[in-house]
């Protein structure tokens, strides 16, 4: 069933593709509000941090309201964005870390976790465990991190991960492989039950 709106979501990006691509500023309104919240969730599972994901969303949206003209086959636009989201996030990463040495009280860019004080104690639980999977996440390398994400938080296949970073498919799998693992090793150092 998922692939089957995928595929009416895909065919219904590609017309507001070719519309976007001659000028038709309605069709791209609407293509990125179809994918808005996509994009919004990779770079929120990127960083961790709304603010911040809301900022690589954004430079997102217009890097492809700048470079869309120069999409030449629409099919590909799936992976396409997505790369431009890393290039985004990757982007907010670097200034973020200039901020930070800039800074004379230093910014850690960290979150901190969400409180609810009059939620059960299994809800809380829930939410450290959410925390804590996103602080591991964040502490893989960044092409093991973004595959994780492209793959198990976006569901995009390999072919698609591999085109959007520009490496084999086999690198893709074996940086799943690796994050995946490093994930597990973090989680288990730490003695959690993320289930």
């Amino acid at each position: 069933m998922s692939d089957v709106l995928e595929s009416i979501a895909l065919n219904h990006s590609r017309s507001l593709i070719n519309k976007s691509q001659r000028g038709d500023q309605q069709a791209f309104g609407k293509l990125v509000g179809l994918w808005f919240k996509r994009i919004y969730n990779f770079s929120l599972k990127y960083f961790g941090d709304h603010d911040l994901a809301m900022e690589a969303t954004q430079q997102t949206f217009i890097a492809v309201y700048r470079k869309l003209g120069s999409l030449k086959n629409p099919d590909s636009f799936r992976y396409w964005l997505y790369k431009v989201a890393l290039n985004s996030c990757r982007e907010e990463e670097r200034r973020m870390k200039k901020r930070s040495w800039q800074s004379l009280l230093g910014f850690t860019g960290g979150t901190e976790p969400v409180e609810y004080m009059f939620e059960p104690e299994r809800e809380y639980q829930k939410l450290e465990n959410e925390d804590m999977l996103a602080r591991l996440l964040r502490s893989l390398p960044d092409e093991q991190r973004a595959v994780v994400i492209m793959k198990e938080y976006e569901g995009l296949k390999f072919r698609e991960i591999a085109e959007a970073l520009g490496i084999p498919e086999n690198t893709a799998k074996t940086r799943l492989y690796n994050g995946l693992n490093n994930l597990r090793k973090k989680i288990e150092e730490r003695g959690l039950n993320l289930r």
